[in-house]
């Protein structure tokens, strides 16, 4: 049944679908095309540590092992190389590793970007709350190149990622849709060097890069797939599986 806050989230994310149809296309086009079932796979995330993805977190995510977690505030993979190194050691033998990353930002019922009404408030509050703020010091220049303390390592790392894209995110139409977007792309390029870095005793590695979108509380979560990728790490052909994904019924 199509979910009846699906179309306030693509007016932001046309590709959007819930997170739960999501979950069940990457299961159908893995086990369709690598053979390989969710007992088989691996399964790290990078996702903001915020309480709200682990309350609209996909059930049928949990059919694969782990997660292992990867990611600090809106998602970026902090865990770094010792956390992939340590995950890359728990995988089945026969089977595949899968790393989901994805920002995340909330969209309300009413379409409004960057915030939800969550559990047991009557107010909505900000989300994704460290790329606000990130946000509110870049549009006010609070935020000064190369300052990284280690009372607040996290929000200085995601500050210093907007500062050095200042002009892409002042010059958008909506500047937090932006930020998030830059987000993403410094989420991909760090998970691609970590994965490169990476030996991984399995057949395949796979892919998964997103925007995670929160929706108020009784909307449920959505997702906006940017890439599915796996690669043989026999023969190290790499490929994209996103017209499988999308075809999938």
């Amino acid at each position: 049944m199509k979910n009846q806050h699906l179309e306030a989230v693509r007016q932001w994310y046309p590709n959007a679908m819930t997170s739960i149809d999501t979950i069940d296309r990457l299961l159908d086009v893995i086990e369709k095309h690598l053979g390989l079932k969710p007992e088989q796979l691996m399964h790290a995330d990078s996702m903001c540590c915020d309480d709200v993805n682990a309350i609209q977190y996909p059930p049928r995510a949990y059919e694969m092992i782990g997660p292992f977690k990867m990611g600090g505030l809106n998602g970026y993979p902090f865990a770094g190389l010792t956390g992939m190194n340590a995950f890359a050691h728990h995988v089945p033998e026969n089977g595949a590793v899968v790393v989901f990353y994805a920002p995340h930002i909330g969209i309300t019922k009413e379409g409004v970007i960057g915030e939800i009404n969550r559990i047991g408030q009557q107010a909505n509050s900000a989300c994704c709350g460290a790329a606000k703020g990130a946000l509110n010091k870049l549009l006010s220049n609070q935020i000064i190149e190369g300052n990284i303390s280690s009372l607040d390592f996290q929000m200085n790392t995601i500050e210093q990622i907007f500062l050095h894209n200042q002009a892409r995110i002042l010059s958008a139409s909506n500047h937090l849709f932006e930020a998030t977007e830059v987000m993403y792309e410094a989420i991909d390029n760090r998970i691609e060097v970590l994965v490169g870095q990476t030996q991984y005793p399995c057949k395949y590695v796979i892919l998964v890069g997103a925007v995670f979108i929160n929706g108020d509380r009784d909307m449920g979560s959505f997702c906006q797939y940017k890439k599915f990728d796996y690669i043989d790490l026999d023969t190290s052909e790499r490929r994209s599986l996103m017209k499988e994904y999308f075809l999938e019924a």
